[in-house]
């Protein structure tokens, strides 16, 4: 396993991380540790999480399962960095969403309480919530790191002009701020190339992919016999939308023989400012599948016909200016 720091922090984090948003509902508590288990012994210490996750099975429920992991022991806990998100709403009652000073608070306590753990190494605003000030929201975070409660606190889904308000606010403060940034990035997916990636490389904020394979599409989405991927209507209208570019991409593939979803991956791992895409695994296999990415280096001229098939952009305002 490779490992990185995150952003410009000291924290050494593996190449990927372990997104668990799957745990505890599509899978079973018994499979997700085994899942959990394999990954660490894999070297994988970075797992992502959120205080919502659990869905059908209830808010909070990934976060249990995490919990009733850690508390098997043998050193799970203290081998992890473990990151989890605050933001979206917990229930019916106004307080309990957002990035508040209250509900950062009250929400950080619980998300301990369900993962059986005295600290929270990365804190993530999962979403942009324009109407706290910084100010508010970073008091919270001073008191949290403080109590040694959170670690480090990172951000999910900002701009970049959002990622510099919010540093130049903690810059104020004699805060560290934002160490991280979890964006919706890949392949087919590249506006983050704009401004949010030259934002984070100003500031030292490491981006964590999240959707590295565009929802399966770019995990070999043609040569699928079936299955919810091509189920999905929605899906199977951005497979037409994008079916030359992804039949030129698993060609590409093809010839340089490596599965269209270890590229994806792989790809993402040689962008700049990238610390480490989130890989979602339902199973064990899907695990395996994600940890052959690291075994992937494209050279240049991969990474140019990558970018001919999925053009991205230049940093702004060169994109769209003289």
């Amino acid at each position: 396993m490779e490992y990185t720091h995150l952003g410009r922090s000291g924290l050494s984090v593996s190449r990927l991380c372990l997104g668990t948003m799957n745990f505890g509902w599509k899978t079973e508590e018994a499979d997700a540790h085994a899942i959990l288990d394999r990954a660490l012994e894999e070297g994988v210490n970075f797992l992502d999480t959120a205080n919502v996750y659990g869905f059908d099975a209830g808010k909070g429920r990934t976060e249990e399962v995490l919990g009733s992991w850690f508390a098997q022991g043998g050193q799970r806990r203290e081998k992890c960095v473990l990151a989890t998100k605050v933001y979206g709403s917990m229930s019916d009652w106004p307080n309990d969403t957002f990035l508040s000073a209250r509900n950062l608070v009250r929400a950080c306590d619980a998300s301990l309480r369900r993962m059986r753990t005295d600290w929270i190494d990365l804190y993530q605003f999962h979403h942009v919530d324009l109407r706290t000030p910084w100010d508010e929201i970073w008091q919270a975070c001073q008191t949290l790191v403080a109590q040694g409660k959170v670690l480090y606190v990172g951000s999910s889904n900002h701009a970049g002009w959002q990622l510099a308000a919010a540093n130049e606010a903690a810059a104020k403060r004699s805060f560290t701020g934002l160490v991280s940034e979890q964006s919706h990035y890949n392949l087919l997916t590249r506006h983050v190339e704009l401004e949010v990636l030259p934002a984070a490389q100003h500031y030292g904020i490491g981006i964590i992919p999240w959707s590295p394979l565009a929802q399966g599409l770019l995990a070999g989405v043609l040569e699928e016999s079936g299955g919810d991927r091509r189920g999905s209507e929605r899906n199977r209208e951005l497979v037409e939308r994008h079916r030359p570019a992804l039949q030129a991409y698993e060609a590409f593939c093809r010839e340089i023989g490596r599965a269209p979803a270890d590229v994806g991956v792989a790809w993402l791992l040689h962008q700049p400012a990238v610390t480490a895409p989130i890989v979602g695994p339902r199973t064990m296999s899907q695990l395996e599948g994600s940890l052959r990415a690291l075994e992937v280096r494209l050279d240049d001229d991969q990474l140019t016909r990558l970018d001919q098939i999925f053009p991205g952009y230049r940093p702004a305002p060169m994109e769209y200016a003289w």
